[in-house]
């Protein structure tokens, strides 16, 4: 082949370099379109819901310094209509702990925003451990086990620690379990998992079966350091919940929410998961 050839063949393979390069890019595929909220409603009764509530009633385990709840029926059917009226403290069965309950000046039970009630539901798993030793606290070996698993805790999540302490409800004695010189024996959290939660991942809220986020050795001896850190964090818990052991580790969504008193020190709360 002479050079003319050649010289023409690379003329077009640039003019055609050229074309494609002036040749304008398509616009991207719209997004498509959220769907609107009935759609998401749908898909969301379509799912499995768990309760993660404790029904409450007179005689339900508490505090020991906690008056035990009153209940009086004011009306029967027979005068047209079923009421009662309930007199308990604000920290009564399955409840929310607010920052004020601990902090002077903290956020109160009406002043917890509403999208923190609706949440990721992150589950770390350490009930065969606690069966082992009722005093386990938590380690950043369980939450590295679980982001091993899941990948990083999710920022602005609800993360609960699953004990299966709950199984022991409504036996006060069970779940205060105290030896013979009236020390408890119950698991809780740790430090270095709260800081790591709250000062690394910048989750929301805790939730525990247990009567306290401190282990039962610590509040034997009035001790509830822990608890005080999670609510001067300007997070909330939620203390008593059930069925942790019918939701997965991730993956599920969870609803807390409980009556608004102004300016409440806590209050009985209805919490459930949405399974995936």
């Amino acid at each position: 082949m002479t050079r003319k050839p050649i010289i023409l063949l690379l003329s077009f393979a640039v003019f055609g370099l050229l074309l494609t390069s002036c040749t304008p890019v398509s616009e991207q595929p719209a997004e498509p379109p959220e769907p609107d909220l009935l759609a998401i409603l749908s898909i969301l009764q379509g799912k499995t819901f768990v309760d993660l509530t404790h029904a409450f009633e007179p005689g339900i385990p508490h505090h020991p310094l906690l008056p035990d709840e009153e209940r009086e029926t004011l009306f029967t059917h027979k005068d047209g209509f079923f009421l009662q009226t309930y007199k308990h403290v604000g920290q009564w069965g399955t409840h929310v702990d607010p920052p004020v309950h601990f902090v002077e000046g903290g956020r109160s039970v009406d002043e917890i925003t509403l999208k923190e009630m609706v949440l990721p539901l992150v589950v770390i798993d350490v009930h065969s451990l606690v069966e082992e030793n009722p005093d386990y606290t938590i380690t950043m070996d369980d939450v590295r086990n679980w982001e091993s698993r899941h990948g990083l805790v999710p920022s602005g999540s609800f993360v609960a620690m699953r004990t299966d302490w709950s199984k022991r409800w409504p036996d006060e004695e069970a779940m205060q379990n105290k030896d013979a010189e009236g020390v408890n024996h119950y698991p809780g959290w740790s430090q270095e998992v709260l800081t790591y939660l709250m000062g690394e991942r910048g989750i929301t809220a805790v939730g525990h079966e247990t009567t306290d986020t401190d282990p039962g050795l610590s509040t034997t001896e009035d001790n509830y350091a822990l608890e005080d850190y999670v609510l001067r964090q300007n997070r909330y818990q939620i203390e008593l919940l059930a069925n942790l052991d019918q939701v997965p580790e991730s993956g599920a969504i969870v609803i807390a929410s409980w009556p608004k008193p102004k300016g409440g020190s806590g209050f009985p709360a209805r919490v459930f998961a949405i399974l995936p």
